[in-house]
């Protein structure tokens, strides 16, 4: 059997590494556009930042080292031009030496990637202007920024890569802006928690500009001109592209391949695309979402790499295993912060119209009597009917990654809320609480499932029904500090000795700093016979975070 291989990184090294150790006696080819084959992607933003500073460890695998571990006949610089589906021929073209000649296939692999959309701005291909996907685009960066490193840079686009890049230009003694076209920072949040992340970026001192459109750019005396669709305009010594990437399907389209309704190559279950003979993984594929049912493609290593592996085997051995689809667990370090996301966040449940319950806690990373221990904030989706978590997103500093992989298998088996509350983790005081911040989600999840609590939000505070009652059940000394307007401040510890202070004819709407004395409060009125209460979901914290970003 002879297997080529088109495109290489994650998910094209993946599969051919597997398929050698699944079929000794087979001829592979990995055809790669560009000069390495098996390096580390995402850690390209921090080998230009200097935190990697070994341009070596970038590298998993060389081309050489790959073919003598593998026995694979590893073909860099060399870019697939075509392929015949019907000969079953790929032709290519050595991109050093411009020769071109064509090879055989009895199966073939795409794994091309995506690839950086760049708008046809004026300007946009200025010196200066970068994208980010490759080895050759971080080496051109990183000779540019050091070039200009107590210089000016602009991001333009708050996605992952795009705030990996700002934190790693300020490190470098750059001023940095980031200039986002949608309302928020990393589109798969909910707003609430990228608002907490962006307070974050602020205090940084980045210049972090939501809503503001870029229209074009202009060579200066300065630098370079940034400018805006609103008519201002800021200067640049370098601009870093991130708005976003796109499959890479020109091959596909080309040969005659399905493209499914995201614009990726169409893949069964099997990853075989609708030429049986023809199997494609990585940012190039869609496939159905397993919480929405709608088709998506995902721009992560980790299903990558797992795609690699199970396509692999369904080569070798016939298409016995499934691909069950990714649910995007990601997480990203902003400057000191940690956020991470797993699953399909509630606007996107909204837009699919899956019916759903939002929940916001705030725990501790640690036992909180012992030193150094943070608040996290966890929100999480889930459905009125039975508690499947549909998602978890979470912002804070210590703990989030393990909180998160947690999350993530519930979400990914289909599970419910109620297995986070019975979740039984490790804990000692340096590392958890008794109660952990993954328990006390499912905690709070299941009594709002139970009818034990109603929330409201933080969006429904500026509309509460006119005679409604608004409750601080905080200190005194946290009331003084900052407070929502209108509010009447009676702290939870008074609630039972002042309750005749409170109407019982209106609704009541509670909170405190982070939602659990507002909970308290809530129960024990709840008892003694108020009916209408709400509680505040998230607390002041979330109210005050969305608000002041709003």
């Amino acid at each position: 059997m002879k297997y080529i291989i088109v495109g290489a990184v994650a998910g094209g090294a993946s599969t051919a590494a597997r398929l050698r150790r699944m079929d000794e006696l087979a001829e592979i080819l990995i055809f790669e556009k560009g000069a390495y084959i098996s390096y580390a992607n995402c850690g390209l933003p921090y080998y230009i930042g200097d935190v990697i500073k070994d341009r070596n460890k970038l590298f998993v695998q060389t081309a050489a080292s790959f073919n003598r571990r593998f026995n694979i006949d590893v073909r860099v610089s060399t870019e697939v031009l075509a392929i015949d589906a019907i000969a079953k021929t790929i032709s290519a073209k050595n991109l050093i030496t411009g020769e071109t000649y064509e090879e055989t296939y009895d199966k073939l692999v795409l794994s091309p990637g995506a690839e950086p959309i760049k708008p046809p701005l004026p300007g946009i291909n200025l010196p200066g202007i970068f994208t980010l996907r490759n080895v050759t685009d971080t080496d051109q960066i990183k000779n540019f920024v050091n070039a200009h490193h107590l210089g000016k840079a602009v991001v333009i686009g708050g996605g992952f890569i795009g705030l990996e890049m700002a934190e790693n230009l300020q490190q470098l003694g750059m001023q940095v802006s980031i200039i986002e076209m949608g309302n928020q920072i990393l589109a798969p949040l909910d707003f609430p928690i990228a608002a907490i992340v962006q307070q974050h970026i602020r205090l940084k001192g980045v210049d972090l500009r939501l809503k503001t459109a870029v229209s074009g750019f202009e060579q200066t005396d300065n630098g370079i001109k940034v400018l805006f669709k609103e008519g201002e305009a800021i200067y640049a010594d370098v601009v870093i592209l991130s708005i976003g990437v796109k499959p890479d399907t020109k091959l596909a389209l080309a040969a005659g391949l399905e493209l499914g309704p995201a614009k990726g190559i169409f893949v069964n279950e099997y990853l075989q695309t609708s030429n049986p003979a023809i199997y494609a993984v990585g940012d190039a594929i869609e496939f159905a979402n397993p919480i929405t049912g709608q088709s998506m493609s995902t721009y992560l290593a980790g299903p990558a790499n797992k795609q690699g592996r199970i396509c692999a085997n369904n080569i070798v051995l016939g298409n016995q295993q499934k691909y069950n689809g990714a649910i995007n667990t990601a997480i990203v370090k902003v400057f000191d912060m940690t956020v991470a996301t797993a699953g399909t966040a509630s606007k996107h449940l909204k837009m699919a119209n899956i019916n759903h319950i939002v929940s916001t806690n705030h725990s501790g990373s640690h036992a909180g009597y012992y030193p150094g221990a943070k608040q996290m904030a966890i929100q999480i989706a889930f459905s009125p009917e039975d508690g499947r978590l549909y998602s978890a997103q979470i912002a804070g500093y210590d703990g989030v990654d393990k909180r998160i992989d947690i999350m993530a298998s519930v979400i990914k088996r289909a599970s419910t809320i109620y297995e986070l509350a019975e979740f039984e983790h490790a804990y000692a005081p340096p590392y958890s609480s008794a109660k952990d911040p993954v328990n006390m989600a499912g905690y709070v999840a299941e009594n709002i499932l139970l009818n034990r609590l109603k929330v409201f939000y933080w969006n429904d505070v500026a509309n509460l029904p006119v005679d409604s009652f608004l409750l601080d059940v905080r200190t005194v000394a946290e009331y003084d500090a900052g407070k929502i307007a209108g509010a009447v401040n009676i702290p939870v510890d008074d609630i039972r000795a002042r309750m005749h202070e409170l109407p019982k004819d209106t609704t009541i709407y509670i909170y405190c700093e982070a939602g659990l004395r507002g909970y308290l409060a809530h129960r024990i009125l709840r008892q003694h016979g108020f009916e209408n209460m709400y509680n505040l979901s998230g607390g002041y914290v979330s109210w005050k975070a969305a608000t002041a970003e709003s």
